[in-house]
């Protein structure tokens, strides 16, 4: 393809811009922070075997899990980046226990705040796994020129304005939704930018792929037991069973199957009985995505993004991928 081809992650938003008259260009700078700010923390990642930034930071965070050395630094990177956005008036991370809250005129002013995971699947980080970057995006509830509240964040799913994740792979995608349909872009070293290379992504109605950690099989509840013995059985002579893929990076396991076909889920358990995953950084804007291409995202009965929140930490189990699947595991609740 020629260079004169390339239609960059920047283009791209720039030309939507329409589809949010209201936004008067404030969303197009905001999503152009998070990619400079992802393209930061690909750096990192990529040279995180040469450098002292692996292993544990030596802190818990509010999820009561040791913190990465690489997780904190990307915590502070798009924290970095939204604040210097001006157009974002707050964040709720993962790593952090409340809301943070930028008090300078700009950001007062700024209409948006964001919710994010800035390194999911950060177990993965010492092994060379792909990990990832999720976030998700509110229009403000609160007046503009104040800080930003509490509510502002404990919104449904429906009320996002844009979602989207990176994925720090082979090669480096961001993948993102404002409600238009799912782009995919990939990070071109050469020119430091993201060019779309995944129009309009629709992921396939059915797939092949089923994407749950067996390993908890003896306390998941009956019914997605009874999902994975559906998958592990051949229903005729000719045909071969479901694949089961777990990574245990969630934007790397949903990734290869929105694009591939299948289902994630990551149930209740007995130890887990609210799920383990967060609604408002990994669950809400991956339903969106998922939704915006053709999938479907719940908690087993539930619409995600129906979901109402009650705390910017709350956990939920989490079905998504393609539509026939997670309703053939819905079937059997």
């Amino acid at each position: 393809m020629s260079s004169y081809n390339i239609i960059t992650l920047n283009e791209f938003i720039s030309t939507r811009q329409a589809n949010f008259p209201y936004a008067k260009g404030e969303l197009t700078r905001l999503l152009h922070y998070i990619g400079l700010a992802s393209k930061i923390v690909n750096k990192k990642v990529n040279k995180a075997g040469l450098v002292d930034i692996l292993g544990e930071a030596g802190n818990t965070n509010v999820q009561g899990e040791d913190q990465k050395k690489l997780d904190v630094f990307a915590d502070e990177e798009f924290i970095k980046a939204l604040k210097a956005s001006g157009e974002c008036c707050g964040i709720a991370t993962e790593e952090q226990d409340e809301i943070i809250t930028f008090d300078e005129e700009m950001a007062r002013d700024g209409n948006y705040v964001v919710c994010i995971d800035p390194l999911d699947g950060s177990s993965n980080i010492d092994v060379n796994v792909s990990i990832g970057t999720i976030f998700s995006i509110y229009r403000r509830k609160s007046k503009r020129g104040e800080r930003a509240q509490l509510y502002d964040f404990l919104q449904k799913g429906t009320e996002q304005v844009a979602a989207g994740y990176v994925i720090y792979g082979s090669s480096t995608m961001l993948v993102y939704t404002t409600g238009h349909g799912v782009n995919g872009f990939t990070l071109d070293a050469t020119i430091g930018e993201f060019c779309l290379s995944h129009p309009n992504i629709k992921t396939p109605k059915a797939g092949k792929i089923y994407s749950i950690n067996e390993g908890n099989y003896a306390h998941f509840p009956d019914n997605v037991k009874k999902y994975i013995k559906y998958c592990q059985e051949i229903d005729k002579p000719t045909s071969r069973p479901y694949s089961s893929r777990y990574i245990g990076s969630l934007v790397a396991d949903f990734h290869r199957n929105l694009l591939k076909g299948g289902i994630y889920i990551y149930p209740q358990t007995a130890k887990d009985r609210n799920g383990k995953l967060r609604l408002l950084y990994e669950c809400n804007p991956i339903a969106y995505i998922a939704e915006q291409a053709g999938g479907k995202a719940t908690d087993g009965n539930t619409r995600i993004m129906e979901v109402e929140p009650e705390s910017i930490h709350q956990r939920i189990p989490f079905y998504t991928g393609s539509e026939d699947m997670v309703n053939k595991a819905e079937s059997l609740n």
